[in-house]
């Protein structure tokens, strides 16, 4: 699909979709002003329903003319990106959260990337980053082969084609004429509307060199928490959009039932006597020591404290995910 050409220095609107985001709301949009682009920016900030007084930060940052509050009642992302888009004045959208800090050159190479190759999306990797051992070990696995697969946006690459980039820099033209975020999708709705886009025929493009800090959960619940959810809405992706089917998707659901299995099957037999059974205790066993040999690969990244944590930190990605694809979406809301 081709897009008019953009002019050289295009005017800007940068929109965040925040909750609960006082604490780092004001340096997430003061490093956007400072982020060194020589053309017009805006942002807008929409603010979903908050205990911690987002909304009082937002509004003192609204005395800014160049920054625009708008209301996401709801509370849910898509909606507030949503209002946000709608609420925004220039052709070219980049999306940013409240709790990330754009990195100076970010949008120079968004646009840069969006003139050379006629995008309706481009976008680059998040860099997890981790500030005690438990999410030093999160933020490796993050980034490597075994904890979250080999898509570029997590693990870094060459330009090219991608299937979805972390949060993404946008032209109004592919993103209206997609109809923009779904608001069915509490989560997993930037890799819905990727989806979208290239079906319309958009071109999604990766740039390794626009990275962003990431800081991942610092807490097994909170760990598991955001992977259950995440499996469970990439099963619905799936469901709605059969065509979005992947065998890499099945890995972490089929190893989760075999471990499930192989324990609840090993401990009867074992129990009971029953050697055929005991022998299913290999299933567990093989993961168990398949996790402790990517740990090991991961050490030299890790250093000493955050590997002894690394084989629960890959487990709880695996199997949470993997639990939360086969349990799938009951609850629309979380």
């Amino acid at each position: 699909m081709s897009l008019p050409p953009l002019s050289s220095l295009p005017a800007v609107s940068v929109v965040f979709p925040v909750r609960n985001e006082a604490a780092h709301l004001r340096d997430s949009v003061r490093a956007v002003l400072a982020s060194g682009y020589r053309g017009e920016v805006e942002v807008v900030v929409a603010v979903a329903p908050s205990t911690d007084g987002t909304e009082t930060v937002a509004a003192a940052l609204a005395d800014d003319a160049r920054i625009t509050m708008v209301d996401n009642p709801t509370g849910r992302t898509p909606d507030g990106l949503n209002a946000a888009i709608a609420a925004a004045r220039h052709d070219v959208i980049v999306r940013m959260d409240g709790h990330a800090l754009m990195p100076r050159g970010y949008i120079d190479l968004a646009i840069d990337a969006l003139r050379s190759t006629g995008a309706g999306n481009v976008g680059g990797r998040m860099v997890p980053e981790g500030q005690q051992p438990f999410q030093r070990a999160v933020a490796v696995a993050m980034s490597s082969v075994w904890g979250l697969g080999g898509a570029g946006h997590r693990q870094g690459g060459t330009a090219g084609r991608a299937e979805s980039v972390y949060l993404g820099s946008f032209r109004r033209e592919a993103l209206e004429d997609v109809g923009g975020y779904d608001p069915h999708y509490v989560r997993a709705q930037d890799w819905e509307l990727n989806m979208r886009l290239r079906e319309a025929g958009y071109l999604v493009w990766f740039v390794p060199q626009m990275q962003v800090p990431y800081f991942p959960r610092a807490t097994w619940r909170d760990l598991a928490t955001q992977f259950w959810r995440t499996g469970q809405w990439r099963r619905e992706v799936i469901r709605r959009h059969p065509q979005s089917r992947s065998l890499r998707y099945f890995a972490a659901p089929v190893v989760t039932v075999a471990v499930a299995a192989g324990l609840a099957l090993g401990v009867v037999g074992v129990l009971a006597g029953i050697p055929a059974l005991a022998w299913t205790l290999i299933i567990p066993g093989g993961y168990a020591l398949g996790v402790l040999g990517a740990s090991a690969v991961l050490a030299s990244r890790a250093g000493s404290e955050a590997t002894m944590r690394m084989p629960l930190v890959l487990a709880t990605m695996h199997l949470a995910w993997g639990g939360g694809f086969l349990r799938g979406v009951r609850d629309l809301s979380t």
